[in-house]
């Protein structure tokens, strides 16, 4: 068990902060299609299933999840083409980040993000020149379900015996990391034994986190805050420590 930044546990409840937004709709949709072209049924596709809890999480209604599937899936062509893409680039103080984009027009949307980290001290990087610095990993952020009773002891020996990796302790969550593999068993295991899974995906974590200066920093999170609000913009992944 680490310690944890109170800017590290704004990133990781992106997810909460997205369903608040007006254009949150779009972007939870626009996850469920890209998902969907790897099936169409959530009990088979564990990444649909994860997208759709988000989207119901967030309230969308049911016919626009199951429009979002049916353009996945290619029962629904409306001609809209959505693709997921990562953006290596550098952020003030030469920080390390992966963009991820859902994008149905990647001209426009990379034009758009590299004139946004142009105007906040940032810049686009060269393919592979930011991408080895990372590691895909399982995420899950999880509380304890008040109804269940457990320990705090109770809970870490859940996570342990869940199959997670590692885990952190922030405020009244557990966030837990995962083999990518194994995200779906953990996230199962966990439910099992009575934690409230609250946010589940994929994310890129840095191999090596790096310090700034105070200056540096505030200048990253008005970036990191500029990009989170473009509406192709679905993740953001940094080395910041």
């Amino acid at each position: 068990m680490s310690g944890h930044s109170k800017w590290h546990s704004i990133r990781h409840k992106k997810a909460v902060i997205d369903s608040k937004r007006a254009g949150a709709f779009t972007r939870l949709a626009k996850d469920i299609t890209v998902a969907a072209r790897e099936g169409g049924d959530p009990e088979m596709n564990f990444r649909l299933r994860l997208a759709i809890d988000r989207a119901k999480a967030a309230n969308m209604p049911k016919e626009n999840i199951e429009r979002a599937i049916g353009r996945g899936t290619g029962e629904n062509k409306d001609g809209v083409q959505v693709e997921e893409v990562i953006y290596e680039a550098y952020g003030p103080g030469q920080i390390a980040m992966l963009i991820k984009v859902l994008t149905d027009n990647k001209n426009r949307t990379i034009s758009e993000i590299r004139n946004l980290l142009k105007k906040n001290n940032g810049k686009m990087a060269e393919g592979g020149g930011v991408a080895w610095q990372f590691e895909q990993s399982g995420f899950l952020r999880a509380k304890i379900n008040k109804d269940g009773g457990m320990t705090a002891d109770e809970v870490e020996l859940a996570i342990i015996e869940s199959g997670a990796k590692d885990y952190q302790t922030e405020e009244d969550e557990y966030l837990i990391y995962t083999l990518p593999a194994d995200l779906k068993v953990v996230k199962e295991n966990l439910e099992k034994q009575g934690l409230k899974v609250e946010e589940a995906d994929l994310v890129f974590l840095a191999k090596n986190k790096i310090e700034v200066s105070d200056n540096e920093r505030e200048s990253y999170e008005n970036l990191y805050k500029t990009l989170d609000e473009h509406d192709d913009v679905a993740a953001i992944f940094d080395n910041l420590l």
